[in-house]
């Protein structure tokens, strides 16, 4: 999957975006416009940045923000802008590499962003296992929940990560023992319990929800359920 970086204030929109491009192979999270953009664009290395561009905006902020983008590492960069902003875009487009005027159709949106990585040279690399708001880096051995780090010791990472490359699968204690800590590991299954424990604190909240137990058997990761709140 692709690592899109959506610049974007939060609103029903942006939600509809992250929900839409799955389909594509892209994986959204997001930073409002400002100060925090930067930081993002260094810790995600994103394949492609998506920058709205709203009609209340001016365009010496626009500009800023796009100067901005342009002088980190050089991830293509697609504008969502308003058909207003459009018609008096003062020549700031030229600074993307390609544009869609709103209300955005999203089967040409995803088209589009397919066609800009190829063009660019991007590639899938398979690295990236997204979950809802949950956004497992393999290569990076880091994981984000809703665009903020989760710190994760190494079992717990690769407990994780486990889990979430065979969704809905049920594993028993004694399996997980064996394929993530390893056959020659000699602690009891207790271990297991301890850190799906410990994993859940960090990952789950009021929001979201992500492993399930399956009484008398083990674990299983949710399938289709894109980290569902909690009951």
């Amino acid at each position: 999957m692709f690592n899109v970086l959506l610049i974007s204030q939060e609103n029903k929109t942006r939600e509809e975006l992250r929900t839409g491009l799955t389909r594509y192979g892209c994986v959204c999270s997001f930073t409002p416009p400002g100060p925090e953009v930067a930081e993002q664009l260094a810790r995600q290395s994103p394949d492609l940045v998506l920058v709205e561009m709203a009609s209340h905006s001016s365009a010496s902020e626009i500009e800023e923000l796009l100067k901005g983008i342009t002088q980190a590492k050089r991830p293509p960069v697609m504008a969502l802008i308003s058909r207003e902003l459009f018609d008096h875009h003062n020549g700031y487009l030229d600074m993307t590499d390609d544009f869609v005027i709103g209300p955005y159709d999203l089967e040409e949106l995803g088209l589009r962003i397919k066609r800009l990585l190829h063009k660019t040279g991007q590639k899938d690399t398979g690295e990236l296992i997204a979950c809802g708001d949950l956004l497992i880096n393999q290569a990076k051995c880091e994981v984000t929940l809703s665009g903020k780090m989760i710190t994760l010791t190494f079992v717990e990472f690769e407990l994780l990560r486990f889990l979430a490359s065979n969704k809905g699968r049920v594993f028993t204690r004694d399996a997980l023992l064996n394929k993530v800590w390893g056959y020659d590991y000699f602690g009891g299954t207790r271990t297991v319990d301890v850190h799906i424990r410990r994993l859940r604190s960090k990952i789950e909240d009021s929001a979201h929800s992500f492993i399930d137990t399956v009484r008398n058997v083990g674990y299983r990761f949710r399938e289709g359920q894109e980290g569902t709140p909690l009951a």
